[in-house]
């Protein structure tokens, strides 16, 4: 009878218990992973994205903010929305107005 060797085993796992509040535990890894993550993209030499930074908005934005310059349909199954056509129609007119485009 011929015996197959089984492959050694090199390979060793340890398990570590960990206590704690939810808070404590959260703290602890996700927040934790969140910061060596950073540290990863700045070592790589990518910049940290900072979501505070908002861009500024359009003037096509600013025109379809404004109530007064909402265009309606009137009637129809689409009472009530906004006529985008007639709004943009109506926004290229302000713009060559101001002598933009």
């Amino acid at each position: 009878m011929q015996f197959r060797a089984l492959p050694q085993i090199t390979e060793v796992v340890n398990l570590v218990k960990v206590e704690g509040t939810l808070e404590e535990l959260r703290e602890l890894f996700v927040e934790g992973a969140k910061k060596e993550a950073r540290k990863q993209a700045v070592k790589a030499g990518g910049e940290v994205v900072k979501s505070t930074v908002k861009r500024a908005k359009s003037a096509w934005q600013k025109f379809m903010a404004n109530p007064k310059k909402q265009i309606r349909f009137k009637s129809g199954k689409r009472k009530g929305r906004l006529d985008l056509k007639r709004m943009a129609a109506a926004y290229r007119r302000e713009q060559r107005s101001k002598g933009r485009k």
